[in-house]
């Protein structure tokens, strides 16, 4: 068995940190939390005294601009949830130049888009900015760009956007501040036999399974969302806790050994690029395989045209797509070498029948094992 031994935020090098609107946000007056945000920004200095490189992905924009525009008795239609987001905006970036200043470090503000994690050069351009800023002794504060949003509003949640961040800067730890210290065996809320786990060694079915719907307010993520986040993150080799945020200095707690839930990095962190494919929120397609392709993939093995079942939506060539099961259940991601009409023509059929169904020499794999990532 692994070492389930507890990270601590002591040894730290590069650190980002998942805030919500909740804990940013004060309700009944609708601004910043001045006093609360204060005082993280005391645990981010003190963390950059001791050098560890700091980003803070904080929601909170939406949140800010309701009251002010008059759009608290409802819920929000897209191009007002755009406009509260360009008001809101400016109040949240100002919220945290003010923290941050008066502990002598310079914020600066990236905000993001879906796109500029899932497409391949953008994502290296925004990891790009973001090294540089922490190299300058900045500290980025990250945001969903809700603004230019259409299809949806965010991510859905701030947590994978933060476990992205991980990954593009590289972060051994990722702490996602929250309404709850950890992970449970249930809601403790409803059920009082509920067990707190301190340590997750891995993302098993059984860990998943205990993520629930998201709880009501401003926090859009939940437990479930919290779990896709740790499986971004542990992928990358980046520690992951779920720790109470709603305290003063909760960082320092955190220092202090405050119950939290830390999930382990895995022991073999994938490569750069394969990081980007397993950590990818939007697959276009699916492609369904049988029992014997399943297992070569756990092997190490390539996808082969012969062990597909079927074929899913509508994906091009270099797409990603997920891998699965015939029961449903998601076994990798990859990068689709054909687009999906050419995958249909060739599922089921061995590699050496490709050239004459398609009438052109293709490659021999559905997915090169280069570019695919086990889950």
């Amino acid at each position: 068995m692994r070492d389930a031994t507890r990270p601590s935020l002591a040894h730290a090098k590069r650190l980002v940190i998942k805030i919500g609107s909740a804990l940013v946000v004060d309700p009944e007056q609708a601004a910043p939390r001045q006093a609360w945000l204060a005082s993280v920004a005391e645990d981010i200095a003190m963390l950059r005294r001791q050098g560890t490189a700091v980003s803070v992905v904080s929601s909170g924009a939406i949140a800010l601009a309701r009251h002010s525009l008059g759009l608290t008795d409802r819920a929000l239609r897209l191009p007002e949830k755009q406009a509260a987001a360009a008001v809101g905006q400016i109040k949240l970036a100002q919220a945290w130049s003010n923290a941050l200043s008066a502990q002598g470090l310079t914020a600066a503000q990236l905000l993001l888009t879906p796109d500029d994690t899932e497409d391949r050069r953008r994502y290296l351009n925004a990891r790009a900015t973001l090294t540089t800023l922490l190299d300058l002794g900045c500290i980025p504060v990250i945001n969903e760009n809700d603004t230019i949003a259409t299809t949806e509003i965010r991510f859905g949640d701030n947590d994978r956007l933060a476990a992205r961040v991980a990954q593009m800067t590289e972060a051994d730890q990722l702490i996602l501040l929250s309404d709850i210290d950890g992970l449970y065996t249930a809601d403790p809320r409803t059920n009082p036999a509920a067990r707190h786990l301190p340590v997750i060694e891995s993302l098993t079915p059984e860990i998943e399974a205990m993520g629930g719907e998201p709880p009501p307010g401003y926090s859009s993520g939940g437990m479930r969302t919290k779990l896709l986040a740790a499986g971004i993150a542990t992928r990358s080799g980046c520690a992951m806790a779920i720790a109470l945020g709603k305290t003063l200095n909760p960082l320092r707690a955190l220092m202090d050994g405050a119950q939290c839930s830390w999930f382990l990095p895995q022991p073999h962190a994938h490569t750069a690029r394969k990081q980007w494919i397993a950590g990818s929120l939007n697959p276009v397609g699916e492609i369904v395989v049988d029992a014997g392709a399943a297992k070569a993939l756990q092997h190490g093995g390539s996808l082969l045209p012969a062990g597909v079942v079927e074929v899913r939506g509508a994906f091009s060539q270099g797409d990603l797509v997920d891998v699965v099961s015939a029961s449903g259940r998601i076994l990798a991601h990859g990068l689709a070498a054909y687009d999906a009409e050419d995958a249909r023509r060739i599922a089921g059929h061995q590699s050496t029948e490709v050239a004459n169904i398609l009438g052109r020499s293709g490659r021999d794999e559905l997915i090169h094992r280069d570019d695919l990532v086990v889950l």
